[in-house]
């Protein structure tokens, strides 16, 4: 058992998954968190994973998020997942202990799919709870200076992984101990903080 884990597993707080575009399959990190820690992480399950859209996506996380005590949440993001995330806190502005944000995708970039609606323009304000930014070098849908520029807006630490694609499983990323570290580093700044 990594550090990473006993504190996740100690402090019995909930971790919350926001998958993006088609969901993250079963040989994800996020769904092996899940699979791996039940009582401890638990996913928003979108009604329409093929068309993300903002306003259905926030909604849908507001409806399954209400049910837990915000300022022990951290939110963990992938691709999309993590503008759905911080489009989620404007709209409703809930404190949360933080939010772990891998492979931000770039909802700016001119090239971004049509189909996915309504999270530009990119948010740029500081988040007012801990955050990491979790990005790659060789990212097919974030370039590493936009990861960077998205984490020095955010007010969040930038954590570079070398050639590690979209940080997904198709990149090699299953089981992904450091995300687990990640998230407990969250935790720990949100106690120091309180």
């Amino acid at each position: 058992m990594g550090v990473g884990d006993h504190i996740i597993l100690s402090n019995h707080r909930m971790n919350i998954n926001i998958p993006g575009l088609r969901n993250s399959d079963e040989n994800h990190w996020q769904s092996i968190w899940e699979k791996e820690h039940p009582t401890q992480f638990h996913r928003v399950v979108q009604e329409d994973w093929e068309h993300p859209d903002c306003h259905a996506w926030t909604t849908r996380m507001e409806e399954e998020l209400k049910r837990f005590d915000y300022g022990q949440l951290v939110l963990i993001g992938h691709s999309v997942g993590c503008v759905t995330i911080i489009k989620w806190f404007e709209r409703y502005g809930h404190s949360i202990a933080g939010a772990l944000l891998v492979a931000p995708s770039d909802v700016d970039k001119p090239s971004y799919p049509s189909y996915i609606t309504g999270f530009n323009p990119m948010p740029t304000h500081k988040l007012p709870f801990p955050s990491v930014v979790v990005a790659s070098t060789n990212d097919h849908v974030v370039e590493l200076e936009r990861a960077r520029q998205f984490a020095s807006d955010w007010g969040s630490e930038l954590v570079k992984l070398e050639n590690a694609g979209h940080i997904e499983s198709k990149s090699g990323f299953g089981k992904w101990d450091l995300g687990l570290e990640l998230i407990a580093r969250i935790r720990n700044q949100t106690a120091v903080q309180v």
